[in-house]
């Protein structure tokens, strides 16, 4: 099978890959889902005219010149209403947020008006009419489209749905990850090791990089080199109606890499494997159903750059989230060699300079090393067959953070 370029890769992956269904949830929980349906205001707010300020709720007229002294006839304290209506000559104490009486025309803040008695206050500054009042339906009436379809909820969208009454949300389902490991020389962080063992840390990250955009993430563990224990982990994934199903090692062509045959045995229809790319060769793609799978290589850096590249942007779009890479211009101030017929991904520290941003690639790029990708801010795009750069060329990065 021949190498396929990134970018038609991304589009196969890609392709048909829809939002979930949606589902009711508590509004607590809604922060960072996406919306399923249009959220409409169930009431008005403010549901009456309301006062901005603490004060004294007055005629305009009355403290058109100043000063005045009016009579306070009650009070109004924030969700107790005066029941009574203001007349010339009067005005109401009144605190933030009440409903302005009936009669009354502006608020003479607090500041502005001296307390003489218990039932006489003089206002010092005049006021003009409306000064103050949040009519009704200031912010939204009932029946406003509030939020759109799609729309990613930050917090002002859930404050905003709280205060439109609403005290759950149609959310589109988080798209389901399975990761399954393979490999015989793997073992989970803090086991004992033997000689030829290595620590496996893919999955962390893997898993990492898909709760970033929303996704859940059913870790499934490490499977050992055999084709009926893939098989039957992968049987387990299915069942758990994963959407996308990650293996993670046993992509490539060696003796022992058995995933792509446990897979195809499961029913997975390959679309396709080995992509023109740097790391990430040996990167698997397939179908069965409504399932997608992706092979990763086993290589570190190899399996979290496409994991950037290719699962992100397919569970962004299955969980119903705008998603666009953030890719930029930089100069280089590291020379770089002419390219081959494969498309690198060069782990780079990007820094901000007086004259723009700058990049400095990681003088080794193999891709078994996890620390210069821990390091590395951003990944230079190398395209196929790109000619040597010098100091000074500018290139695209990919910023990972």
């Amino acid at each position: 099978m021949a190498l396929l370029p990134v970018s038609e890769a991304l589009e196969r992956l890609l392709d048909g890959a829809e939002p979930r269904e949606g589902e009711y949830v508590p509004l607590a929980e809604t922060a960072g889902r996406v919306l399923a349906d249009d959220v409409r205001a169930l009431r008005t707010q403010p549901p009456f005219d309301a006062t901005a300020m603490d004060g004294y709720a007055v005629h305009a007229a009355d403290v058109a010149s100043v000063p005045v002294t009016l009579q306070v006839i009650g009070q109004a304290p924030a969700g107790r209403r005066f029941n009574g209506a203001i007349e010339p000559g009067q005005a109401v104490r009144i605190f933030t947020g009440a409903p302005v009486p009936a009669g009354a025309d502006t608020i003479v803040i607090q500041e502005n008006a001296h307390r003489l008695d218990e039932h006489t206050v003089e206002v010092v500054e005049t006021v003009a009419e409306g000064r103050h009042i949040r009519r009704r339906g200031l912010d939204f009436c009932a029946g406003d489209l509030l939020l759109e379809k799609g729309r990613l909820l930050d917090a002002g969208a859930v404050s905003l749905a709280a205060a439109a009454n609403h005290p759950g949300l149609p959310v589109i389902k988080k798209p389901l990850l399975a990761i399954i490991a393979t490999g015989d020389e793997l073992l989970l962080p803090g086991s004992e090791l033997g000689p030829d063992q290595i620590v496996a840390s893919n999955a962390f990250g893997v898993g990492a990089i898909a709760e970033s955009v929303g996704a859940r993430v059913l870790d499934l563990g490490i499977v050992p080199d055999s084709r009926p224990a893939i098989s039957a982990r992968i049987r387990h994934a299915l069942e758990q109606d994963a959407d996308v199903v990650v293996t993670l090692g046993g992509a490539s062509v060696g003796d022992h890499d058995l995933t792509n045959e446990a897979l195809i045995a499961e029913g997975m229809e390959l679309d396709f494997w080995k992509i023109a790319m740097r790391p990430g060769k040996p990167l698997m793609f397939g179908r069965r159903g409504r399932t997608r799978f992706l092979g990763l290589p086993g290589n570190p850096v190899a399996s979290l750059v496409c994991s950037h590249l290719f699962l992100k942007p397919l569970l962004s779009r299955l969980g119903g989230r705008p998603y666009r890479p953030d890719i930029c211009q930089a100069t280089l101030d590291k020379p770089m060699p002419a390219n081959d017929l494969r498309q690198d991904y060069v782990r780079a520290v990007l820094r901000d300079d007086p004259d723009g941003l700058k990049a400095t690639p990681f003088e080794t790029q193999d891709s078994s090393m996890l620390k210069t990708f821990a390091d590395a801010n951003g990944l230079i795009i190398r395209e196929p067959f790109a000619p040597a750069a010098p100091v000074g060329t500018i290139c695209s990065v990919l910023r990972l953070r």
